[in-house]
């Protein structure tokens, strides 16, 4: 087999492994593919880059944020301004406690994009924590934010664009999985249409159960997302809740679902200010929203 085709089967079995939660596997098998690609001779910095990236999401996951930083390091050195290793070593980062350095990689994320869900939500949990840690002088402490050149802005807007337009293959932050087969899709409508049966049932923790396993085989399809955030908010699983509804925003920043249950679970965790965030972010998009419009009203009362 080519090396060239040696290294691309190498990544694709490493993002099986990381679509079926074998977080160790994957970066083994990332591991090789780098090696693999090194061994070709051939310059290829983006393909190199991603493969970094993929095994630094396979560390944060396994929580390995040191080995995730010098990957993203890495990823970074190739592709400079990279939005996935960005977000990713901001986890890490965030993880390790290290807020100074997790906020500018939030912040450098959002010059390239500034429609990045989870950098805004980053963000604002890194200010709160050093506005706490650091007094109102916490900016004076920050290390330098780099500026991301224009040039750069535009060529990694374009790209994202392109992708955007090409279904499972959407600028998630999160990881760069093939789409999944059509029988992946098949079966992961089943199982979704087995978890909508118990929610109609009032079984909310079955229903969840059959939610999880579909999101194994098609892990981006939303709806799937929102409807066990719904579930986790029936069940009182707050945070899980924001999670799935974090999840599913950074696919669709202006999914309507995603914003009013994660305002909901936001309500219930007291964090009023975060509530309301999400609710008029909903509704910028749908003015008219008569929940949406009911629920910030009663929660502005309660401020």
């Amino acid at each position: 087999m080519p090396p060239r085709c040696r290294w691309l089967e190498l990544k694709q079995a490493g993002n099986e492994c990381f679509k079926t939660g074998q977080y160790g596997e994957a970066s083994a098998r990332y591991s090789q593919a780098i090696k693999e690609l090194e061994k070709s001779g051939k310059k290829s910095p983006e393909d190199l880059s991603i493969l970094y990236s993929n095994r630094a999401a396979s560390y944060l996951k396994d929580g390995n944020c040191s080995e995730c930083v010098k990957d993203c390091n890495m990823s970074l050195e190739l592709v400079p301004f990279g939005v996935k290793s960005l977000l990713r070593r901001a986890s890490a980062y965030e993880a390790m406690e290290r807020y100074r350095q997790a906020y500018v990689d939030y912040k450098t994320a959002l010059q390239v994009d500034c429609n990045i869900p989870a950098a805004h939500d980053g963000t604002n949990r890194m200010t709160k924590v050093l506005t706490e840690m650091d007094g109102l002088g916490w900016r004076e402490k920050l290390p330098d934010i780099p500026v991301v050149p224009l040039a750069v802005r535009e060529r990694l807007a374009q790209q994202a664009r392109q992708s955007s337009n090409t279904p499972q293959q959407q600028h998630n932050g999160a990881r760069d999985t093939p789409a999944p087969s059509q029988e992946e899709v098949r079966r992961a409508q089943v199982l979704k249409d087995e978890g909508n049966s118990f929610v109609k049932k009032g079984q909310y923790q079955k229903a969840v159960e059959k939610y999880s396993q579909s999101l194994k085989l098609n892990p981006t399809e939303i709806t799937t997302l929102t409807n066990r955030a719904l579930c986790y908010l029936s069940v009182k699983q707050y945070r899980e809740a924001v999670r799935d509804c974090d999840e599913a925003l950074v696919m669709d920043s202006s999914n309507i679902k995603a914003l009013y249950r994660r305002a909901q679970a936001h309500r219930e965790l007291k964090d009023s200010k975060a509530c309301m965030e999400d609710l008029n972010r909903l509704l910028r998009v749908e003015p008219k929203n008569t929940a949406a419009l009911k629920l910030l009203q009663e929660v502005q009362k309660k401020k």
